[in-house]
């Protein structure tokens, strides 16, 4: 049985070509880089954990794509490119079968977006991926929470929904009778890199975060941070024909995409005289961009608040969305 060392230099040293900012990579205490003058360095950790993220028998691949794409997608959100990231795992066991395709998708898609492996850790316990993801954006252009003004457009990218349809096949074995389970299941595993998109968002969008917990979750972050409040038309939801038939009905589509997380698409905000130029950033990165509301101010007894409306019709009080929230880990 190979140790820690051994498990280091088979299936996560020598696997890519070194960047030319990094100094010094895998083998010593810490790793060193060189960030490019001009530019800040956006970082970020996410953790996927067995029985939380996924499942014991779910594809060690597919465990590796979502594990990196949630960081990847934090990036995105910041409108940074990557760079370098390391890696925290903990395994009960070294599991050969389970660690080489573990591996080769981690890399896969490392590769895709050039960024490069420069350290971690591994140790023994209840099996557990942590990453820290490093990239370089130009100074005074991150994308923040913090930015959206009263009068802005709220837009998202992709389609919504998908995911939790997904995770409801998981753990629901019932669920895999109905249509599209398989390929709902995939959309959750792999969400799309909205990178290049973000980097395009950087002279253009005035606020952007990724949706990780959830449409209604995660705006109100942007909300409480720009200190605005938002309308939403649950009616310009973008939702695909596929989240449609497997829910049974639009309206259940609709609650899953103003709730559903691990969708890792953008939510961002634009000004008016900046709409127009988002035409032509979907068509150059080949990404679906649908507008979904506006930024209204707050109101005397509601701060940072999300308005929902159906055709620009206020909901009733028993309408099923005025309940929708996101994920919350502790609630």
């Amino acid at each position: 049985m190979p140790g820690e060392f051994n498990l280091i230099d088979k299936y996560f040293a020598h696997r890519q070509a070194n960047r030319k900012d990094v100094d010094l990579a895998l083998g010593d205490d810490c790793a060193l880089v060189s960030p490019p003058d001009g530019y800040q360095i956006a970082i970020s950790t996410d953790t996927v954990v067995l029985g939380t993220h996924f499942l014991a028998d779910a594809d060690p691949a597919a465990v590796a794509y979502k594990a990196l794409m949630s960081n990847i997608s934090d990036l995105a959100a910041m409108g940074a490119t990557p760079a370098w990231f390391s890696m925290a795992i903990s395994l009960p066991e070294i599991d050969e079968a389970w660690l080489a395709p573990f591996c080769d998708a981690m890399f896969e898609l490392a590769d895709a977006h050039n960024l490069q492996l420069i350290g971690g850790d591994t140790t023994k316990g209840p099996l557990s991926i942590s990453f820290t993801i490093q990239g370089v954006v130009p100074k005074g252009q991150a994308l923040t929470r913090s930015g959206a003004q009263v009068g802005d457009w709220v837009f998202v990218s992709g389609n919504l929904g998908d995911s939790q349809a997904g995770l409801s096949v998981i753990l629901n074995p019932d669920d895999a009778s109905k249509p599209h389970a398989k390929e709902l299941v995939l959309r959750h595993f792999y969400a799309q890199s909205r990178i290049k998109l973000a980097e395009r968002l950087r002279h253009h969008a005035t606020s952007c975060i990724d949706i990780s917990d959830g449409l209604m979750s995660d705006l109100k972050h942007v909300l409480k941070r720009s200190k605005v409040s938002a309308q939403l038309d649950i009616a310009s939801l973008p939702i695909t024909q596929q989240a449609t038939e497997f829910y049974g009905d639009k309206l259940q589509a609709q609650l899953a995409a103003l709730k559903s997380g691990e969708e890792y698409e953008l939510c961002f905000t634009v000004a008016s005289e900046n709409k127009a130029a988002l035409n032509d950033i979907a068509d150059k990165v080949g990404c679906q961009l649908t507008c979904i509301g506006r930024i209204i101010a707050n109101a005397e007894t509601s701060l940072c608040d999300i308005t929902l409306v159906r055709n620009g019709v206020a909901l009733s009080d028993d309408d099923p969305a005025k309940q929708a929230q996101g994920f919350d880990h502790f609630n």
